[in-house]
């Protein structure tokens, strides 16, 4: 078993992340940390870090929307906590990352010590969120059952469904995606069997609405 701790700093704000490991640095420092600067370069430390304790992931960076990169590293990476740290503080999104299997959630606007505790209460196996931020407001039953199932697609599901909301055609995602058009006519329909719905048009509108080919409204200033 590793002794030492890795955790993976997501975020395309260069100073942020070099605030975020000095931080950590300070509170943790047994712990190593690794720098994304993006979804794709996560992906590329996950590949090759067999042993990573917890990932810091910002929700608003280039090729990220909404909670898209959070329901694909779920999906990929199921024993890894992720932990959003954010610029907004909106109740609504804080429920919505810890439904879509968020570890925590952590406001940028908090000071180093909470920040580290907070990070240090999701290694020890605790959810975190804000504690002066009331997050038992009811959610209506419709968009309760749109989260758990859009929680159920699988990392090309999620990309598949981003591109649909972008109004590319089959035949350009299978370009993106490099595989064939069969298989993104087979995503396309696991994609609206599991949300239940008929069109594409209808898996974008309900992506839409809760934000995952839609950046949350506080967050564009991140």
């Amino acid at each position: 078993m590793h002794v030492q701790t890795t955790i993976v700093i997501v975020d395309d704000h260069p100073l942020f992340r070099g605030a975020l490991r000095q931080a950590i640095g300070l509170l943790m420092p047994r712990t190593r940390v690794i720098e994304s600067n993006g979804i794709e370069e996560l992906r590329a430390a996950l590949a090759s870090e067999k042993d990573v304790d917890l990932i810091l992931l910002d929700l608003s960076m280039p090729g990220v929307q909404g909670f898209s990169g959070l329901i694909s590293l779920r999906a990929q990476h199921p024993d890894v906590p992720v932990v959003i740290v954010s610029a907004t503080e909106e109740a609504i999104v804080i429920r919505r990352a810890i439904e879509f299997g968020a570890s925590g959630f952590i406001p940028k606007s908090l000071d180093v010590d909470t920040i580290g505790a907070a990070i240090q209460a999701v290694l020890s196996g605790d959810t975190w969120t804000p504690p002066d931020i009331d997050l038992s407001a009811p959610e209506d039953k419709e968009t309760a059952d749109l989260v758990r199932r859009l929680a159920t697609l699988t990392p090309q599901q999620v990309r598949v469904l981003m591109m649909l909301s972008e109004g590319l055609l089959n035949k350009q995602i299978a370009y993106e995606l490099s595989v064939s058009e069969a298989t993104v006519k087979a995503h396309v329909s696991a994609i609206l069997d599991k949300l239940g719905v008929d069109s594409r048009t209808q898996a974008v509108i309900a992506a839409s609405r809760i934000g995952v080919t839609q950046r949350p409204s506080a967050v564009g200033s991140d």
